[in-house]
């Protein structure tokens, strides 16, 4: 049989018809010469492979089908593992601190081991990093760990960093116990999403002590949060990452009786030698930040 025939079959075949074929072969080859060289395969093997209007597989053709579905079909992975065997990529989401902070001297050191790789950093909290790899998107994530994750992830914890409260300079409020005695809370709490991991967090810490504080500035980033306490709106939730320092007109409120909130490595599946390397890295420089 000439393999460049059973090419062509394989696109009649997936697609249904010469017609449907032509439009789907990725190189140029007009119907007419896709109708003689099919009709050659067929008078060399001695049998009808399909009939052609309506299309429709005969009992050869599919049996040839089932033959060569396999080789054809898994040309395009096969050329993306070779092309990633040849240079690696490593495909990273976090949040913008992680990437703006940390990121750069974790990766100074991947490149060590490996000098050529491919580098994709996508800017993702805990629900877009879970969806990124759900669709394969991307090989890790760095994010809030909670105690739900999608099943079929893996999860190694790297630091688990404590919440503050940000306050107003000239807020009368210097221990967050003065916040608790209140019979209702009269501060704007100023905070994350109500799914956001870290308000989840806070919320199910708050129910413990029997507290009711919702959110009535609602931001989608922490630099808002910051820049909003700052100016007199509310009291600010955060995390406080190693090396954080508050903006100026801001009073920083432990929460050292809250549990702290857990940020872990995330990925799906088996990771790449590259990837290995980035998660080795990023336990290694987890371990030497210093503990707040």
């Amino acid at each position: 049989m000439n393999v460049h025939h059973l090419e062509l079959f394989y696109y009649v075949a997936r697609h249904g018809g010469i017609a449907a074929a032509v439009k789907n072969i990725p190189y140029g080859i007009q119907q007419p010469a896709v109708s003689a060289q099919i009709a050659q395969l067929e008078e060399s093997l001695g049998a009808k492979l399909f009939q052609r209007r309506p299309f429709v597989l005969t009992a050869a053709g599919t049996e040839l089908f089932g033959f060569i579905e396999p080789f054809f079909g898994g040309l395009d992975a096969m050329e993306r593992s070779i092309r990633v065997a040849a240079q690696p990529q490593l495909r990273i989401a976090a949040p913008s601190i992680v990437l703006h902070d940390y990121m750069p001297a974790v990766l100074e050191r991947v490149r060590g081991r490996f000098p050529s790789f491919r580098l994709h950093l996508h800017e993702a909290a805990r629900a877009e990093a879970e969806q990124l790899l759900a669709a394969q998107e991307i090989d890790l994530a760095i994010t809030l760990v909670e105690q739900k994750t999608r099943p079929g992830l893996r999860v190694r914890s790297l630091i688990q960093l404590p919440l503050v409260l940000l306050v107003p300079e000239r807020s009368r409020i210097s221990e967050a116990r003065q916040l608790w005695e209140q019979d209702k809370i009269e501060e704007t709490l100023i905070t994350f999403p109500e799914a956001d991991p870290v308000q989840v967090h806070f919320q199910r810490e708050l129910r413990k002590r029997d507290i009711e504080w919702f959110c009535g500035i609602e931001v989608n980033s922490a630099s808002l949060i910051e820049h909003y306490a700052a100016l007199g709106h509310g009291i600010g939730l955060a995390v406080a990452v190693p090396g954080f320092r508050p903006a100026a007109g801001i009073r920083v409120i432990p929460l050292a009786d809250f549990a702290p909130v857990d940020i872990g490595a995330v990925w799906s599946g088996k990771l790449s030698p590259v990837a290995q390397q980035f998660l080795a890295e990023v336990e290694a420089e987890a371990k030497s930040l210093p503990r707040i």
